[in-house]
């Protein structure tokens, strides 16, 4: 294989690196932002699976080789600059190390045309916000929270919250109470996220299920016109 183009880039002059967005091959969102030099892309061309350099650690870093979360290289391009890359992955289990899908979850609020559209996106990059916050208090453990108080108790505790918050939601429903459903259901969606973290289990894996099935059930509604 060719590879001159690696040697043809513009890499910093201090550094040596060059900045590297990595996108999802499939959503097209985007991932994280991460530096490589030379030796970090020849061993991604090699090997397939993304290489970076730690600017902190100052080492060669293979994404996802202690965490299990790898990125399988799609696609690799460079801007007209050639001082850019853009590569496609596909992603497995979360790119970000708070247990989010990706590392631009926290979002910010701009007035505009597309206001509407920017509100429901919020609305929703709440539960990846979520999904982080657990991640990083089952890291930490800070002491005297209560998400690091589930996490020590350990997975019995979990489920019985969770069963516990179940038979609650049906009670508030059976009552009517919307106040009190609205809080339920909150309590429920959070330690059904601890669970999740507990388990290793990504949201997201959650939530491709969700559109696999909503794909089969639009097949089977187009076929049965």
């Amino acid at each position: 294989m060719n590879d001159r183009w690696i040697e043809e880039l513009k890499y910093d002059e201090q550094s040596g690196l060059i900045p590297c967005i990595v996108q999802d091959a499939q959503s097209l969102e985007v991932l994280m932002l991460a530096y490589m030099n030379e030796e970090s892309l020849r061993q991604t061309v090699l090997t397939g699976e993304m290489w970076f350099w730690s600017r902190s650690r100052q080492e060669l870093w293979n994404k996802g080789a202690t965490s299990g979360h790898r990125q399988r290289v799609v696609s690799l391009r460079f801007d007209c600059d050639k001082d850019a890359l853009l590569c496609l992955v596909e992603q497995t289990g979360v790119a970000c190390h708070t247990g989010a899908h990706s590392c631009f979850f926290a979002a910010q609020r701009f007035e505009g045309a597309d206001c509407c559209q920017s509100e429901g996106k919020l609305r929703y990059a709440l539960l990846e916000e979520l999904a982080a916050l657990i991640a990083e208090r089952d890291e930490t453990r800070p002491a005297g929270a209560y998400t690091t108080y589930l996490f020590e108790q350990g997975r019995e505790k979990i489920l019985k919250k969770i069963g516990e918050e179940s038979t609650e939601v049906v009670i508030a429903a059976m009552k009517g109470d919307r106040a009190e459903l609205t809080a339920e259901v909150s309590d429920l969606i959070y330690h059904l996220f601890v669970l999740l973290q507990e388990q290793k289990l990504p949201f997201d894996e959650v939530l491709r299920l969700l559109e696999t099935r909503r794909g089969k059930q639009a097949e089977q509604t187009a076929s049965s016109r």
